[in-house]
């Protein structure tokens, strides 16, 4: 029996640091579980919107089929979706990952590449327009902290993605281990999905 799961994050010229590195702080604080790579189209370094680089594990041609993907956000987000190689790698991620999962405008990455047709989903507020321009056959959810549809989990802007690791680490592994983490975290974690006061201040409700 597989003792942990794997966890792809691909990376992206412009992604946002907290989008991947937040989330996967909370992974990494249960190690017995969990097995975290970085993944870019190319490998090696990759420059995040707030410039500092990372380096990623793997490369696209290199990359095993992980169980969890994790789509960041970030204003190269803009770019990707028109990235033919970039979309059909998370296409065919998708087809055998356990769960789906993005922050912030990830999930338009995710709709663009018709992963999210007809599922419920969320975004970041600020760029909801845009990002759901991206997928017409997506149910937008306006205002929701994170979304959790079948094995997709979506989140809004930036520190969502946090929220929504725990959630799914709830789901997986139960309350009192993602409590658990976010306690060695020194994290409160805003566990209620659909209390989202961001979408209030942006206007979309």
């Amino acid at each position: 029996m597989k003792n942990k799961r794997s966890v792809g994050v691909v990376l992206f010229p412009g992604f946002e640091l907290l989008d991947v590195f937040g989330p996967l702080e909370m992974y990494g604080q249960a190690p017995d579980h969990f097995e975290l790579q970085l993944v870019s189209e190319k490998g090696g370094e990759v420059a995040s919107a707030q410039g500092p680089r990372s380096v990623a594990d793997v490369a696209f041609y290199d990359a095993p089929n992980f169980d969890i993907l994790l789509v960041p956000g970030g204003i190269g987000t803009r770019a990707e979706v028109s990235n033919d190689v970039f979309l059909q790698w998370i296409v065919d991620q998708a087809r055998t990952c356990e769960y789906v999962t993005s922050v912030c405008t990830g999930s338009a990455l995710l709709a663009k590449a018709g992963i999210l047709d007809g599922m419920r989903a969320t975004t970041n507020k600020k760029a909801f327009d845009w990002a759901t321009s991206q997928g017409e056959r997506v149910h937008w959810v306006k205002e929701a902290r994170w979304v959790e549809d079948g094995r997709f989990f979506t989140s809004s802007g930036v520190s969502a993605g946090i929220d929504m690791t725990l959630a799914l680490i709830q789901k997986m592994l139960g309350r009192e281990m993602a409590n658990s983490i976010a306690t060695l975290a020194e994290y409160e974690w805003q566990s209620d999905a659909g209390r989202d006061p961001f979408a209030r201040i942006y206007g979309l409700v």
